[in-house]
């Protein structure tokens, strides 16, 4: 019976896989057969127990069904796997996890997974630059509305604002890139991390080992890989999932009936908006983003508590990190690549977009009226105040702020009608955006190369 979502809901097939049970189990082999030729290599076990160990460990060979069945008699996942490989293996098999604990093998299984994992979040994240680059650059000097508060405050580009959904994709692939090698990383020092099981030339079978498997080592682990590594994954993820969730917020706002500015994908011919009002047309992925967007970030209190184990460890941190990692990695992946779908197939309303500068009666373009006054000569207090109260009286006599304007004497003293309806004109009011969305665009393509 399934009961977990993601079971049946979400995520996608490539992410799942990766901390499926059965790949799970079939890592773990590939490790120990990694330990077995890492021995081997320095001489502590003979070249052909390795080659015996390598050639059986696989998930293939050694099934799911005969690790269940000792791990219901031993009562320990791990020791259930490596009697299983064992008795593949004949006589190499007293070699199998020769001077490992059971974490050397959990904890660098888990850096190969997240290892697999980063791997897709990155084309993930490079998916998502790649559309916004193409957004930003098709509108950059498609001319909406800049709210703040909610209210609205003074024009701005379309392609700006996606540009800088851009540039903060950019950091997320920076900080990505950059904290792997902190977060890739598995152990091989035994015990309680001393390595006393492993011999006098303990340090170079862990360093050949990793090597093997392409991870970084922890340098003065305890039993375990310290968890901070953890800790800066899953934070790095939700860090991720909310700017997922603030670019799905903008679209469900600027999707709101009375803005209709933009839209989600809609298949009109079959989707479905409501059970009842026909009409509807939902911005339900944006939706389903902000909500799964929380859940991940419900995820970092216990990753930080998994970080505070007794001395050199305990099992507290076990259990909550087999529901941890897997969501976390999954739903982040199943976040970005529906944030790419909804801004590649997005409808961007540009009719809508002057609509609703119009229908703002001018009142965005107070400032730069401000401003043309101080380059006249008056105090930018002054001036300020003379748009201000004229706003209000614009405001209360329902005028457009042009005409309300016009009527003040001091403006007409130091702007001529020609030069305010200049001033008025949200087109002359975009500043750098076209500029700086160009920059932004520059450098995401550059990346993308």
């Amino acid at each position: 019976m399934l009961t977990c979502p993601i079971d049946f809901r979400y995520g996608r097939k490539e992410m799942k896989a990766i901390f499926s049970e059965d790949h799970r189990i079939d890592l773990q082999l590939k490790v120990e057969a990694a330990l077995a030729r890492a021995h081997a290599k320095v001489g502590t076990i003979p070249r052909s127990a390795a080659e015996e160990i390598t050639a059986n460990a696989s998930i293939s060979i050694v099934p799911r069904e005969r690790v269940s069945e000792i791990e219901a008699e031993t009562k320990h996942d791990v020791m259930a796997m490596v009697k299983a490989l064992s008795e593949r293996c004949g006589d190499s098999g007293r070699y199998v996890h020769l001077g490992a604990t059971s974490n050397d093998i959990i904890d660098t299984t888990t850096a190969l997974q997240l290892k697999a994992a980063l791997d897709i979040i990155e084309a993930d994240l490079l998916a998502l630059l790649s559309t916004f680059a193409d957004l930003a650059e098709r509108h950059r000097t498609t001319i909406c509305m800049g709210r703040t508060h909610g209210q609205n405050a003074i024009p701005t580009t379309y392609g700006f604002k996606v540009a800088g959904y851009a540039s903060e994709v950019m950091r997320h692939l920076e900080r990505l890139r950059e904290g792997r090698k902190r977060v890739c990383v598995g152990k091989l020092s035994g015990a309680i991390g001393t390595a006393a099981a492993l011999g006098p030339k303990a340090r170079q079978v862990q360093a050949h080992m990793m090597k093997d498997l392409g991870l970084g080592y922890e340098e003065a682990a305890t039993q375990v890989v310290c968890r901070d590594r953890y800790a800066e994954l899953v934070c790095l993820m939700a860090i991720i999932c909310t700017s997922c969730e603030r670019y799905a917020t903008e679209v469900r706002n600027l999707q709101r009936s009375e803005i209709a500015e933009v839209a989600e994908p809609f298949d009109t011919k079959r989707q479905v908006g409501s059970s009842t009002m026909a009409q509807k047309r939902n911005p339900i992925v944006s939706e389903n983003v902000c909500g799964l967007s929380r859940i991940v970030r419900g995820f970092v209190p216990p990753t930080f508590e998994n970080m505070v184990l007794w001395h050199e460890r305990d099992l507290t941190n076990s259990s909550a990190e087999r529901f941890t990692l897997p969501h976390v990695m999954i739903l982040t992946d199943d976040i970005l690549v529906k944030m790419e779908g909804v801004y590649r197939g997005l409808t961007v309303n540009e009719g809508n977009m002057l609509r609703n500068i119009k229908a703002a009666k001018g009142m965005i373009m107070a400032e730069p009226v401000m401003m043309a006054l101080t380059s006249k000569g008056l105090g930018r207090q002054e001036a300020h105040e003379i748009v201000r109260s004229t706003s209000m009286l614009a405001e209360e006599k329902g005028w457009d702020l042009e005409r309300a304007l016009w009527r003040n004497p001091v403006v007409r003293k130091h702007l001529t009608k020609e030069e305010l309806a200049s001033v008025m004109d949200p087109a002359n009011y975009l500043g750098s955006a076209p500029e700086m969305t160009d920059a932004v665009v520059a450098k995401a393509r550059k990346l993308l190369q």
